[in-house]
């Protein structure tokens, strides 16, 4: 990973704060105020993104609990500038704000369940989400975070020939029937970044090396191109490119959305009970331009009709292709 640039730093101090590198990846944050009215100057904010960017992920550390509106108003300061949301709102969500994706491990308190797989959030549109936003209202006593792994890095890692193949594939959400390039350039870091929903594949389209032709993946090769994302993510913990955050009171963090991976820890899902009460206000940002498929594909397919690429996974609704049967898969 790349470390700080030192000119952002300065940018940041000269406003009074403070970004430190994490090990191995992402930045927390000190000394910018979360709840002002006014986001910080143009300078500082985009100084801010473009670490956001390398590093994937930063963590504000309040001193203080924020509000719902200064999470939301915050979340606004990145990518598309606006807030974008897709989700169902739980009852317990304050004041029922249609822009809180409010999650717990109970469910009296907020959605459980959510996010045990690699994924992105988003992908199920063109204009897939910039930015998003975690603000731990209540850790869990005994722990249970986010995992995060940056997709470049991710890329970088893999072999050359599995990077060519790669280049040639592009997935098919398995809910809306939107085409994602399976290898994208970040648009502010220019980094070649894996892109892949453990959650919602409903089809993986090969472009045939030697030919203007396609191909749909079979089932088990799916299922090997699968394991091979989890596998290549997961390896960021030995191989300096992921981190299981465990989140303090009050922090709040913002994502960039086409730089890293996320899903939650197995811990972050076990009973109220056992782990402690945990509750987490999810936003998403509106993106800044659609992640558009290679090859002359089109940005959308009808996942729910026949397939026009011939035999193989094709697969509609809900969670899309389960390519382990022995995992949990909600989205």
């Amino acid at each position: 990973m790349p470390p700080l640039e030192p000119v952002h730093v300065d940018t940041i101090e000269s406003h009074g704060g403070k970004i430190v590198a994490l090990d191995p990846i992402g930045a927390s944050v000190h000394g910018i105020d979360l709840a002002a009215k006014h986001p910080p100057p143009d300078d500082v904010v985009a100084a801010l993104e473009l670490e956001m960017a390398q590093r994937g992920f930063l963590a504000f550390k309040c001193e203080q609990q924020i509000s719902p509106d200064d999470f939301l108003r915050a979340s606004s300061w990145w990518g598309g500038k606006a807030l974008h949301s897709t989700h169902g709102v739980h009852p317990a969500t304050p004041g029922r704000n249609q822009h809180i994706f409010r999650l717990s491990n109970d469910r009296r308190h907020g959605i459980p369940g959510v996010g045990p797989q690699w994924h992105n959030d988003g992908s199920f549109i063109a204009n897939t989400f910039s930015h998003a936003g975690y603000h731990i209202v209540r850790p869990a006593e005994k722990g249970g975070g986010t995992w995060f792994a940056h997709q470049g890095a991710a890329f970088d890692a893999l072999p050359t020939q599995r990077q060519a193949y790669w280049q040639r594939l592009s997935s098919v959400n398995s809910a809306s029937g939107v085409v994602h390039p399976a290898v994208h350039e970040h648009p502010l870091s220019a980094r070649m970044s894996l892109w892949l929903h453990l959650g919602m594949t409903g089809a993986v389209i090969e472009k045939l090396p030697d030919d203007d032709d396609f191909r749909l993946l079979q089932d088990h090769e799916l299922r090997h191109l699968c394991h091979e994302y989890n596998d290549i993510l997961s390896a960021g913990f030995e191989h300096g490119y992921a981190i299981a955050y465990e989140y303090q009171q009050h922090d709040c963090i913002f994502i960039d959305n086409l730089a890293v991976a996320h899903r939650a820890s197995p811990e972050a899902h076990l009973p109220a009970d056992e782990q402690g009460l945990r509750i987490m206000h999810r936003s998403t940002v509106r993106g800044v331009a659609p992640i558009t498929p290679q090859f002359g594909l089109p940005q959308h397919l009808d996942i729910a009709g026949p397939s026009p690429f011939g035999e193989g996974v094709w697969q509609a609704g809900g969670i899309g292709f389960r390519w382990d049967d022995d995992i949990p898969m909600q989205n």
